[in-house]
């Protein structure tokens, strides 16, 4: 029986309590690209504990549950240079977007932010379209 869309639906659940727990508790939205800038640049001042103990918290959790449960296949290129030129544009949009998925795609969307939500859509949309001209037109991935 195929179940892999409840590793989705748990992952969601995950992403989306440990948005509404940071509001709850912080006051202040989500937007792990912030936070993991923040520490970067040196302007988390004196939140810099806790903005680190939430990336170690987003690094260390699905390696744990990788370690429990095994990880899931992907089909993610074996290309190095694509993988790091991928991750270097992904950086490079979040700090021009202002944002990341977290922060307008979960945390904008569900406060009906027009801004999260118009992010959102033009993300999804180039994401899409990089991924076709990388893959059918270029044959990196």
């Amino acid at each position: 029986m195929q179940i892999d869309w409840l590793y989705g639906l748990i992952g969601g659940l995950c992403i989306g309590t440990a948005a509404a727990l940071y509001l709850l508790v912080n006051g202040r939205i989500m937007g792990a690209s912030g936070i993991l800038g923040d520490v970067v640049d040196g302007s988390a001042g004196r939140s810099l504990a806790e903005k680190a103990s939430f990336l170690a918290a987003l690094i260390a959790t699905p390696a744990a549950l990788v370690w429990v449960f095994g990880g899931g296949q992907t089909h993610a290129t074996g290309n190095w240079a694509v993988l790091v030129v991928a991750g270097a544009l992904v950086g490079l949009g979040t700090r021009m977007a202002n944002g990341c998925t977290s922060g307008h795609g979960v945390c904008g969307i569900s406060r009906l932010s027009l801004r999260g939500i118009v992010a959102t859509v033009f993300y999804i949309l180039a994401g899409g379209l990089v991924m076709a001209l990388a893959r059918h037109g270029l044959g990196l991935i």
